[in-house]
C-alpha cells in the first residue's frame, strides 16, 4: 500500500470512529437527568422525534436508587425503568416545545410537559406543570 493510500485509509477510519456531532437546535439525544431534592445524577434519558413530536426514554441509570417504577399506576406498575418512556407527545411551538406529557418515576406522577434548549443546545430545561404548580429541571446534553 502507497503512503497516500494508507494516509486516505486513516483518515476514513477516524471519520467513522469519531461520534457525530450532536444536533444543537433539536432536543434530540441523549441528557443526563438529576434527582431535582438532590442533584445528583438519576438517568439519562435519549430523546428522539418521531412524527414532529418529542419522546423521551430512560436508557440507563446512574444511581443505586430504584430500577423498576414500584409508584407507577397501570401498565408501568413494577416494570423497569430502563426502556420506559417518560416523555412523549411534546410538540414544536415556537422556540419551544410543549404540549406533551412527563413521568416522574420517583412518585409516578404525570404532568403537562414542556422543554426548552438553553445554553446553545447543551443544556434542556424541562418543565412539568399540573394545574398551577409547576417544576423545572435543567437535563445537560450527553455527547
Amino acid at each position: 500500500m502507497t503512503l497516500r493510500g494508507l494516509t486516505a485509509t486513516l483518515l476514513l477510519t477516524a471519520a467513522f470512529a469519531m461520534p457525530a456531532a450532536a444536533d444543537t437546535s433539536s432536543p434530540a439525544g441523549k441528557w443526563r437527568t438529576f434527582d431535582p431534592d438532590t442533584g445528583a445524577a438519576k438517568t439519562i434519558v435519549e430523546i428522539a422525534e418521531t412524527n414532529g413530536a418529542l419522546e423521551g426514554k430512560i436508557v440507563e441509570l446512574l444511581d443505586d436508587g430504584e430500577t423498576v417504577c414500584s409508584q407507577c399506576d397501570g401498565d408501568r406498575r413494577n416494570q423497569p425503568l430502563v426502556g420506559m418512556v417518560i416523555l412523549w407527545d411534546v410538540k414544536p411551538k415556537g422556540g419551544e416545545w410543549s404540549g406533551g406529557t412527563i413521568l416522574r418515576p420517583a412518585n409516578g406522577k404525570t404532568a403537562n410537559a414542556s422543554a426548552k434548549l438553553l445554553d446553545g443546545g447543551r443544556k434542556l430545561e424541562v418543565t412539568g406543570s399540573k394545574g398551577i404548580m409547576s417544576r423545572s429541571q435543567t437535563w445537560e446534553r450527553v455527547e
